[in-house]
């Protein structure tokens, strides 16, 4: 190909011409570039092209309650926290607040700080244990699709021609789960993937709140979610605009490396290029190896020109977008001042965002509100003196405490303050010799004890900070221990350990290391595989100080919960729901010593909190709040707000409740609200008021709609106390018969109320029939049959005041033949999924198909290979996997994928048709007559 050569300077481009169309534009910007230049385009680091005035270009800037990474910003709540607000306008707000930051920083440094902002988190949290669950926003997939819509129309903007920034939607595709997240599998059969993963991505790239998507780390289906189909024949035709996809970081590499799906980088680059990534986030700033890979695969053919050129359009697309090649007098956001990062509109914004989020979870004895006639308050626990950034927050630039907020309201002389943590020594077995922290932080062994508050972090992690100069023992890179970092930080936290109990003493093992503290000869303290014995002995027993200054107060306030950087993050899963044990004990000190205990949780997650249920009169929780957290605490607390918050994810009793982490069918393991048959410690939408509701008059606008028709549904909503109080008011239904297996109870609208005392409000809320459907595996496709609904409206999905009937006049699903695709089973055991087949994973394996109509057909052909060890059968039985009628079997030698024909027993009628696996990795892809 031949440079084409650059336009006379008279005769701007028509690529740099704002009144021609996006596409137009892009097309003639395309063809302007050489092929170097395309290709350079498709990694993060995008260089310039300066001979036509392109500046550099980079995606990736992490915005998800905050501009992170950057330098102090206005720090928000947790994505959770703010999901937790049900407040789609706060949501809204916030977002657009973050964009004018990143603008701001943009405008700072264009090269370093890009405009692709790489937000929302759209996965739904089907399981509280998933490390990440701070990141997402609820368990049920349509809030959460309101919520990433709120969130990403403010990043995007209003402007009708320039985005503020591109959002974009993280991760594609059923991702929740960080162990071994590179080289596991997310199963997901046909409904599930359709009623629960695709429609949270969905609402927001239909309505123009993201312009791009990152695909997931882990495989679906046996592919890596990177070279998934349903990026070009799904996701993208739920717009008419270009989705740019980028990659998440070095998720390229693995393709060839740890998932070992392409024999090499060329052959994995080409398959994520035609399957539909434009830019590859890998090996940082440096872009070669991307580039030589992409060209290799040009020069064997696995990639054509085309290929390139469809990736690249979509680039520059975004980039048109936002504004990049118009004359900046366009810019809609040039005038943002550099005062807007953490300007006071923000703050009050970040303070009223933590208020909304707070959510009361329990609420006896009328302990709270709390009143300004409270002579002493007791304020107590490892949260209470501090506030938590997570790996995705931005630096605080300062911080409100909950001890801060109480103070401000009630000033210093009125409240007590106790961390409630152990202090221990740590004395070398058999020996005089303690660890201590000398002058210069380095931990050495001397005779003087050193002293260090323990904090118990759970999941076994414990943090050491040692009260000679308040900072917490670390790693540094040459493996020196010392105290001097302000507690665990950064994205391998090298400040937490482990301690093994052995005959009295105990073995301390730094976590990041997996090594242990060692003591040599000399004195000389290292992290080796040998582990030196400690005797560890309690100087302060924290909770025993804690219940002391409680008892001493008319009200104690417990802060507890999770450190987002431990146990429980990006990388790492939790193995419970336990609270830290230390935590714990401390609740139950506190309560032992002042019956008027209030705990206050602040968590990336929910706890199974039974105890504290059982015994305490009154529980707050919220996720971590931000910089203005303290603030919006006291609010609440002092009843200046209603508690408004209300959960978007259930909280169980324990992670017994809860299947398999790794298991992403929800409907066959009855998981997340839709299909949970137990009684949680609270249930999803739960969140208590300071005042008390009557929802009345329940009535449809038809009792009866057509497939394609919708219903509103009115209600009334009053405040039946003396307090104004916020309430959210949910809609719920639930298909009485079905064909399949139908929800519990689904979430179909909600509508925030804020009311004075005795004042009633009229709710109207919509719902079409087509949401009613589900995806029938028989044929493919959606389905809303007929059938009989139960509408529902009240406090949360468990608390439901008020319930009437809707009709809907749909299809119904007819039988089906034995022309069977193997992934559109009804039912399993011992299956997994691999692209458009299924494995057995154990002998006796089954799929049954429901409503097979059998017309006396004499043979069938089924396309299996064998993957195993030795050669294996499939039968085809009748309505029992054990002991049904046989229709037929066959033999599946070992080998690639074939058709076998057998011959079938005689057998009329709609029966249900199981298929069984005689033994493990045996692929089914189809049956046919």
């Amino acid at each position: 190909m031949s440079t084409p050569a650059p336009l006379p300077r008279s005769a701007p481009p028509p690529f740099r011409d704002p009144a021609r169309p996006t596409g137009e534009r892009a097309d003639d910007l395309l063809a302007r570039l050489t092929p170097d230049e395309k290709v350079a385009l498709l990694h993060q680091y995008q260089p310039p092209v300066p001979r036509l005035g392109l500046d550099s270009f980079r995606t990736g800037t992490e915005a998800l309650h905050g501009v992170a990474w950057l330098g102090p910003a206005t720090v928000f709540p947790q994505a959770i926290g703010l999901a937790t607000s049900w407040s789609p306008d706060l949501v809204r707000a916030v977002g657009a607040a973050v964009g004018d930051e990143v603008r701001v920083f943009h405008q700072k440094d264009p090269a370093g700080v890009g405009l692709n902002v790489w937000a929302p988190v759209v996965n739904p949290l089907r399981d509280p244990r998933w490390g990440r669950n701070e990141e997402g926003y609820a368990e049920d997939p349509w809030l959460t699709g309101v919520i990433a819509t709120a969130y990403g129309h403010g990043l995007a903007g209003d402007d009708p021609s320039y985005l503020r920034t591109a959002p974009t939607l993280k991760h594609f595709l059923a991702y929740n789960n960080e162990t071994d997240r590179c080289t596991t599998s997310s199963n997901l059969p046909p409904r599930v993937l359709h009623e629960y993963e695709l429609p949270a991505f969905r609402a927001p790239i239909e309505s123009g709140a993201a312009v791009a998507v990152m695909p997931s780390y882990n495989l679906v289906n046996g592919r890596p979610a990177h070279l998934s189909p349903l990026i070009n024949d799904v996701l993208r035709t739920w717009t008419g605009d270009d989705v740019l996809v980028v990659s998440d970081a070095y998720a390229p590499g693995n393709l060839f490396g740890l998932q070992q799906y392409s024999p090499d980088g060329p052959t994995a680059y080409a398959a994520a290029v035609k399957a539909g990534v434009d830019s590859f986030t890998q090996d940082d700033t440096n872009s070669a190896p991307t580039i030589d890979r992409i060209r290799e695969a040009l020069d064997r053919g696995l990639l054509t020109w085309a290929d390139i050129d469809s990736a690249v359009r979509r680039v520059l697309a975004i980039r048109l977008r936002l504004g990049e090649f118009d004359p900046p007098e366009l810019d809609p956001y040039r005038e943002l001042e550099p005062d807007l990062v953490n300007c006071p509109a923000h703050r009050e914004l970040a303070q009223d965002a933590a208020r909304q989020a707070i959510v009361l979870l329990k609420h006896e004895c009328q302990v709270l509100p709390l009143t300004d006639a409270v002579q002493r308050i007791a304020v107590v626990g490892p949260l209470a003196g501090a506030v938590r950034e997570d790996w995705y927050a931005g630096t605080l630039p300062y911080q409100v405490t909950a001890l801060d907020g109480i103070v401000e309201r009630l000033g210093r002389d009125r409240v007590e303050y106790c961390e409630g943590v152990d202090r221990i020594t740590l004395r070398i077995a058999d020996s005089s010799s303690y660890l201590t922290v000398g002058a210069d932080a380095v931990l050495r062994a001397g005779r003087e004890p050193g002293e260090f508050d323990l904090f118990d972090w759970g999941g076994d992690a414990f943090a050491l900070r040692s009260v000679r100069n308040g900072q917490h023992l670390s790693m540094s890179d040459d493996g020196e221990l010392a105290a001097d970092q302000c507690g665990p930080n950064g994205w391998e936290v090298k400040q937490t350990f482990r301690f093994v109990q052995l005959a009295g003493t105990v073995l301390i093992q730094h976590l990041h290391s997996d090594r242990f503290l060692h003591v040599d000869a000399e004195g000389a303290i290292s992290l080796a595989e040998q582990a030196t014995p400690f005797v560890l002995d309690v100087v302060v027993d924290g909770a025993a100080q804690a219940a002391a200054v409680a008892a001493r107060a008319d009200v104690a306030i417990v802060v507890a919960g999770n450190h987002p950087l431990v146990n429980g993050r990006e990388t790492e899963d939790r193995d419970s729901l336990d609270l830290p044990a230390a935590q714990d004990r401390l609740i139950r000190r506190v309560h032992a010593a002042n019956a008027c205990t209030v705990l206050v949780l602040s968590s990336s997650y929910p706890f199974a909190i039974g105890w504290a249920q059982q015994h305490l009169p009154a529980i707050l929780w919220s996720a971590h709040g931000g910089q203005e957290y303290g603030r919006a605490l006291a609010d609440v607390l002092f009843g200046d707000h209603d508690p408004a918050g209300r959960l978007t994810q259930t909280w169980y009793d324990s992670a017994a409740d809860l299947p398999d982490l790794l298991d992403y069918d929800i409907i066959t393991t009855d998981a997340t609200y839709l299909y949970y048959r137990g009684t949680p410690l609270y249930p999803f939408g739960h969140g208590l008021s300071y005042t008390t509701f009557r929802y009345g008059d329940l009535q449809l606008s038809a009792p009866s709609i057509a497939s394609d028709g919708e219903v509103r549904v009115t209600f009334t909503v009053t405040n039946t106390g003396d307090r104004p109080g916020t309430e959210v008011a949910q809609l719920y239904t639930r298909q009485q018969r079905s064909r399949v297996k139908q929800p519990l109870r689904q979430l179909r609208g909600f509508r925030r109320l804020s009311l004075a005392p005795g004042e009633c409000a009229d709710v109207e809320l919509t719902v079409a029939a087509a949401d009613l459907g589900f995806w029938d595996v028989t044929r493919d496709r959606h389905c809303v049959e007929s059938a009989r609904h139960s509408v529902m409206v009240g406090r949360s999905s468990s608390d439901l005041r008020l319930t009437t009937t809707l009709d809907v006049h749909g299809e119904r699903i007819p039988s089906r033949t034995l022309e069977l695709a193997a992934t559109s089973f009804d039912e399993y055991c011992g299956i997994t999924l691999s692209d458009e087949t299924t494995v057995s994973l154990e002998p006796q394996a089954w799929l049954a198909f429901h409503d097979v109509q059998l017309d006396s057909e004499t043979a069938v052909t089924i396309t299996a290979a064998n993957h195993g060890t030795r050669p294996a059968t499939i039968e085809l039985r009748l309505d029992d996997p054990l002991h049904g009628e046989v229709l037929t079997t066959v033999q599946v030698e070992l080998g690639p994928r074939t058709p076998i024909t057998g011959g079938l027993a005689p057998a009329t009628g709609v029966r249900t048709v199981y298929a069984v696996f005689s033994a493990a990795d045996v692929v089914l892809e189809s049956l046919t007559v």
